[in-house]
């Protein structure tokens, strides 16, 4: 007996109703024109039953009715404001740098007295200089707690994001509730593995474009124009391969219940090459936008806001897809605290699936029998 669940029930007896009714129910009173509208509809209804067109739709039905755009907003809010934490450690380590080598310092005063002909914003300059370097402790160490707790953060916005597309309801459960010591050592680890996972990947990405020359150079084959494609390509390959491994544990590892696994391998692969697109787009956007008076000025920063909003909204679009695939034997991904659940109760992995909210219903009645407002015993 399959096992249905009453939001299954609701959506399928609806689904049935709307059968009977065209897509396009328009009716001008002329025979061709109708019968044109009539075959345009069938046509549309025909495309939307195909499992991959479908499967879209429901991607981005949940995407837009679990507010995907506007979490994907606050995420890119929160990833630009944890960069102001992150620079000020980049200006202490600056600054011990200069600190420790008094002709450096010397040399980058003069360029910014020589280069400003206001002596008054060069002496002001200058002092800023000198004060950053004097509390360059004080300033890396606040921007340094200021950045873990910044981290953490964002972390935590990444992952409720990601679980209000993965949920089966909108609402929260009270089970997701957790106690804030251990949310906040929770999302440390995340951040902790997140953070290897990226300078992975950036390595893996950085050794292959790099590489891939030095190593024509070194065989001696760098006047065979075909190789330098063939080489662009495993270089491509290899960076594709390092941005799966990236999504791979922030889909496997950020939602509280594990993905399937057919749908979690494929929809990792769909991100990893979405997220190629957007650093080809971005590679070959910015120099150009640097071009204009304008675009120098805040180019960088505009691209860099651009980049975090459409990594988050690939993020969450991905994690809306892994969540509303349908596949056929797709087991679920093992998770301990599941298995540890089912020992303890003395129950199979199917046994577990059953939950108040389904019912079962046996082959040979029909949805469209049902009715959805009573209560439906289990057979």
């Amino acid at each position: 007996m399959p096992l249905i669940s009453k939001e299954d029930l609701s959506k399928n007896a609806a689904a049935e109703q709307e059968e009977a009714t065209p897509l396009i129910n328009i009716k001008t009173g002329n025979h061709t024109v109708d019968k044109n509208i009539g075959r345009f509809s069938h046509l549309v209804e025909h495309v939307k039953s195909w499992g991959w067109v479908a499967h879209l739709l429901r991607t981005t039905e949940r995407f837009n009715d679990r507010l995907g755009s506007q979490f994907g907003a606050a995420i890119t809010y929160f990833s630009f404001l944890s960069l102001i934490p992150i620079l000020m450690v980049s200006f202490a380590a600056v600054g011990f740098v200069l600190a420790s080598n008094p002709d450096l310092l010397a040399e980058l005063i003069n360029k910014i007295v020589n280069s400003i002909s206001d002596p008054n914003l060069a002496a002001t300059l200058k002092s800023t200089v000198n004060t950053a370097i004097q509390q360059r402790t004080a300033v890396g160490l606040s921007g340094l707690l200021i950045a873990l707790y910044s981290g953490i953060s964002w972390m935590g916005n990444l992952r409720e994001a990601i679980r209000a597309q993965s949920r089966d309801v909108w609402e929260r459960n009270p089970q997701d509730q957790e106690k804030i010591y251990r949310r906040y050592f929770r999302d440390f680890v995340s951040l902790t593995g997140l953070v290897l996972a990226l300078i992975i990947t950036l390595s893996l990405t950085s050794i292959a474009g790099s590489a891939q020359k030095s190593i024509v150079d070194a065989l001696g084959l760098g006047g065979i124009e075909w190789l330098r494609p063939v080489m662009t390509s495993i270089a491509l390959v290899i960076s594709i391969a390092a941005n799966y491994l990236l999504f791979l544990w922030i889909f496997w590892m950020l939602p509280r219940h594990k993905p399937r696994k057919k749908a979690l391998l494929r929809g990792t692969l769909l991100a990893a090459i979405g997220f190629e697109v957007i650093k080809f787009v971005m590679t070959m956007t910015l120099p150009r936008l640097a071009t204009s008076p304008s675009g120098a000025a805040f180019g960088s920063v505009i691209g860099l806001m651009a980049f975090f909003y459409f990594f988050a909204r690939l993020t969450l679009f991905v994690a809306a897809w892994i969540a509303t695939a349908q596949y056929k034997d797709d087991p679920r991904m093992p998770d301990r605290k599941d298995k540890a659940a089912q020992k303890a109760k003395g129950t199979t992995v199917n046994d577990s699936e059953y939950s108040p909210d389904h019912v079962i219903v046996p082959d040979e009645i029909h949805i469209a029998d049902v009715n959805t407002d009573t209560k439906v015993q289990k057979q």
